[in-house]
């Protein structure tokens, strides 16, 4: 009788420990299942957007190329591969419209300035315009990349003073100044092309 009471008394156990360690488990699996959901939502979170297009010549140049703008964990990333320019600084900007179809590229208007600033150079203290890019320099063989980042534009968010959809890419043939008003004086639309999704 006694062997009895102790095999009883170890199978007791034996179901207790098997009960805690199958909790235990399952207790590992539920913390395991939560970990690759917040991954999930995080990797959902920073999702990338990508936009490409073409810049076409204007204003009888030979200026084209090709823009990507890329949007990732609330920043948008400008790239553009440049040719056909003349060597030295040329003008970059976003302009009111998608619309080249102007043969100076007119048709894309002015500056984009959804906040009612002056003209200036990207982030001064007077003011500036969101589409005011700036600078950049052409190689001697017309080459250039231009590159910009800020998280001052979104791609298709609700906000109309940080969207860039619909907008247009201007290069200028000239250098803006920074203080012209209302466009820096940087010459001639020498390539345009529309922010289309």
């Amino acid at each position: 009788m006694k062997i009895f009471k102790i095999e009883l008394a170890l199978l007791a156990l034996l179901a207790v420990f098997s009960c805690k360690e199958v909790k235990k488990e399952a207790s590992e699996a539920k913390e395991e299942v939560e970990e690759l959901m917040d991954e999930a939502k995080n990797e959902m979170n920073t999702e990338e957007t990508i936009i490409k297009f073409t810049m076409e010549p204007k204003s009888d140049s030979n200026v084209k190329g090709e823009v990507t703008f890329t949007e990732e964990d609330g920043e948008v990333h400008m790239e553009a591969m440049l040719s056909g320019l003349s060597e030295g600084e040329h003008a970059i900007h976003i302009h009111q419209t998608a619309d080249c179809t102007a043969a100076d590229g007119s048709s894309a208007g002015g500056h984009w300035n959804p906040t009612n600033e002056p003209h200036g150079k990207w982030g001064a203290s007077e003011g500036y315009h969101k589409g005011d890019i700036g600078n950049f320099t052409a190689d001697a063989d017309g080459n250039a990349k231009v590159e910009f980042t800020t998280d001052e534009w979104c791609i298709s968010c609700e906000d109309e003073n940080k969207n860039i959809l619909g907008k247009g890419v201007i290069v200028h043939q000239g250098v803006d100044d920074y203080t012209s008003q209302p466009s820096g004086n940087a010459g001639a639309r020498v390539s345009c092309a529309g922010i289309i999704e």
